[in-house]
């Protein structure tokens, strides 16, 4: 889709949403990043327009990926790479990543995933509005760490 931005523009397209009308992104919280995000996930890239080539993905636990354990909620978007012949390569995928220091109310929520898809039957705002009712439990509660970035998959 020659209209479409590329996928190599998404974490800068994400910065950009999470900075708007801001000085600074580290004084954001859940709540401030969810309509950001879902902003961003309504944008459609250069993607094919296969079932799993564009997903979005809300994610939460404790976790100890780099040090001692710390609750992370991590929204992401999810893009199907395909190599010149159009079949699958890899995935990159594009992280807001909000850590929070420990809690035991927050490791009470255990941890969870859910995924939307792009070009399937599902409704991004049925599925927005079930996942935004999650985040209640981080009202008010400002992250210790926010980490933008983007990997291969």
């Amino acid at each position: 889709m020659r209209d479409r931005p590329p996928t190599n523009e998404a974490l800068g397209l994400l910065r950009g949403e999470l900075e708007a009308g801001r000085s600074s992104i580290t004084e954001l919280t859940a709540h401030d990043v969810w309509p950001a995000f879902l902003r961003f996930g309504r944008q459609r890239f250069d993607t094919a327009l296969t079932p799993d080539s564009d997903g979005l993905l809300l994610q939460y636990g404790t976790y100890a990926f780099d040090g001692p354990p710390k609750f992370t909620l991590d929204f992401t978007r999810q893009f199907e790479i395909n190599d010149d012949d159009g079949d699958h390569d890899h995935y990159l995928q594009v992280h807001c990543e909000l850590r929070y220091p420990p809690d035991p109310a927050l490791d009470d929520l255990r941890s969870f995933n859910s995924w939307f898809f792009h070009d399937t039957d599902e409704c991004l705002d049925h599925w927005a509005g079930t996942m935004g009712s999650l985040l209640a439990p981080l009202r008010g509660r400002k992250p210790a760490d926010i980490r933008l970035y983007e990997s291969p998959v």
